[in-house]
């Protein structure tokens, strides 16, 4: 596979509208000086077809040319994409330190009809063969140039891993093997052995991940290679894996090798995991030793290529895993911590119900006494939208400010979904089901949305700027109006803020005797104006209902 194709004090309101006389915010790619915390990190979450199309050359291959539903069928969206809006500075602008994007593997080469049109598998999640990227993302070279210019302004690159199931079944996609997957029993969700050995829906065959048995590959795998003129290369690495680790020829053990490539070739820096409970626990841990061995070998391989000394980000996507649960999610009979020896973090689904039915008080909170406690080392994935919850926070995007302010705010880490800092409409005529929430990216909307961009854009940066927001310590201060810091520390490094919340536009006068040495020079990021504390008092006066304090850097 080798070829493979400070200390801060915030003043924010949550109901703002149009900001007026709003400064440009302008960056220059760089390395952050803060370090990296994926605890705190603000994580952007694209569609690879519906984000940015850098090459129109690659927009159609092998003749997916069927009238599909409304958007299910490719839209040219591609790693180059991607790479071109990360040179641009788009991301640094709007503070993003790691970019999640979905399976760039060649998909399935069919289309299938569910009662929706014919769909194509342009999210990813289709897999006919792991070991290429599929040309309507791009190649390898892509891939390459996408990681170095992330990292080269302190962005991550986390990819997209499925391990439970091939694509559909078409006319050009055969089913795999019987050794190979399950096709007979559908899942019925209501307990453990009815979730994990099953397929998720009809024409998805299930891997059988749970078999320790040696088969061969697939035979439509075999003829593909040796049709590229890559199978001896291909078989030669596979030897080299299983003589390395003393696994079984089975199933899972193959497509770890494959995902983990990605890792040793590219040196991205993690994973979101899809579809963990509908697979055993043990293929996580195990996913894991190949994931920390496969990042530990890169970085011998490429010292001058190693950001810092994270660890290998993992991220599982536990649906319907809230952070209330802990540790543990509940199967009804069976409860599995999905943490230990697997994974860095948990998506959480819960987030948004707790955003629009919790005082704000309360929600970060609750979400500090978790993180601290049940939760220490460990994190969870905030987000207000995504690409299969049919349930968004704001899906007609009326709350586009409000949005931005309770997520980036919050602690733990931040998904922002693409389109979320440009109010993207989450509801599209025509569309059936999760296609509502996969349109392009309205880029041709970006000027009329300009203050709303410009929100999420200064909050971004404060946010990667400070690890303290995501990753300290919660304690609330005052309850009207509302006022906390955060605090974290590791080794010789400090970072603190203060948040308040719903500031009065005008004159400000704020206590931050407990965060400000006394005559400190602090900057309003928002406004750009300076103030000094005295007598444990900052006095500063802006149009805006947004300040964002910190002590002003020489």
């Amino acid at each position: 596979m080798k070829r493979i194709v400070a200390i801060t004090l915030i003043l924010i309101t949550l109901n703002c509208k149009e900001q007026p006389n709003k400064p440009k915010v302008t960056t220059s790619p760089s390395v952050e000086k803060a370090p990296f915390v994926w605890e705190g990190a603000n994580i952007y979450f694209l569609l690879t077809d519906r984000f940015n199309n850098g090459d129109t050359s690659n927009d159609i291959n092998f003749d997916r040319t069927k009238e599909t539903g409304v958007l299910r069928g490719f839209e040219g969206g591609d790693i180059k994409g991607v790479t071109q809006k990360v040179k641009e500075g788009y991301f640094t602008d709007l503070g993003i330190n790691a970019i999640w994007m979905t399976p760039i593997v060649e998909q399935i080469h069919g289309a299938t009809d569910e009662g929706t049109g014919n769909t194509y598998g342009f999210h990813g999640y289709w897999a006919k063969d792991w070991t290429s990227i599929d040309p309507n993302y791009g190649t390898a070279a892509d891939l390459h140039e996408l990681v170095k210019e992330a990292h080269a302004r302190g962005i991550r690159i986390v990819l997209d891993a499925v391990i439970n199931h091939t694509g559909p079944v078409t006319d050009k996609d055969p089913v795999w093997p019987e050794e190979w997957v399950r096709t007979d029993k559908q899942c019925s969700y209501d307990n453990y052995e009815n979730t994990v050995s099953c397929t998720l829906v009809a024409n998805l065959p299930d891997i059988r991940t749970e078999s320790n048995d040696n088969v061969d590959l697939p035979p439509q795998l075999v003829e593909k290679w040796k049709a590229e003129g890559r199978y001896e290369q291909e078989m030669a690495e596979l030897d080299a894996f299983f003589e390395r680790t003393g696994h079984p020829r089975a199933p899972r053990f193959y497509i770890m090798k494959w995902l983990t490539d990605y890792i040793t070739e590219f040196g991205i820096d993690g994973y979101r995991c899809d579809t963990v409970k509908h697979t055993e626990p043990f293929v996580w841990e195990e996913f894991k030793t190949e994931c920390d061995y496969a990042f530990a070998e890169f970085k011998a391989n490429n010292p001058d290529k190693v950001l810092d000394d994270n660890e290998f980000y993992l991220v599982g996507e536990v649906y319907n895993y809230g952070i209330s649960s802990g540790k543990a999610f509940d199967f009804g009979d069976k409860k599995v911590n999905y943490f230990d020896d697997m994974f860095t973090s948990q998506i959480n689904f819960e987030f948004k119900w707790n955003a629009a039915q919790m005082k704000i008080q309360n929600l970060y909170t609750k979400y500090n006494q978790k993180l601290q406690a049940d939760l220490k080392g460990y994190g969870v994935l905030n987000y207000m939208s995504s690409h299969d919850d049919s349930s968004p926070f704001d899906p007609l995007r009326e709350k586009p400010f409000e949005t931005g302010t309770k997520l980036l705010l919050a602690p733990g880490a931040s998904q922002v979904y693409y389109g979320d800092e440009l109010a993207r409409i989450l509801k599209v005529e025509g569309a059936k089901g999760d296609a509502n929430l996969r349109s392009f990216m309205n880029w041709e909307e970006q000027e009329a949305n300009e203050a709303i961009l410009t929100h999420w854009q200064k909050l971004g940066q404060f946010r990667a700027k400070h690890p303290a927001v995501g990753a300290g310590v919660h304690k609330q201060i005052s309850s009207s109006p509302f006022v906390f810091s955060r605090i974290y520390q590791k080794g010789n490094y400090k970072d603190a803020v203060v948040v308040v919340l719903n500031a009065k536009k005008g004159k400000k006068v704020i206590d931050v005797s407990g965060a400000f040495e006394e005559g400190s020079t602090v900057l309003d990021a928002y406004s750009q104006r300076e103030a000094t504390v005295n007598e444990g008092k900052v006095e500063l006066t802006s149009d805006f209902d947004i300040v964002l304090l910190e002590i002003k850097q020489s």
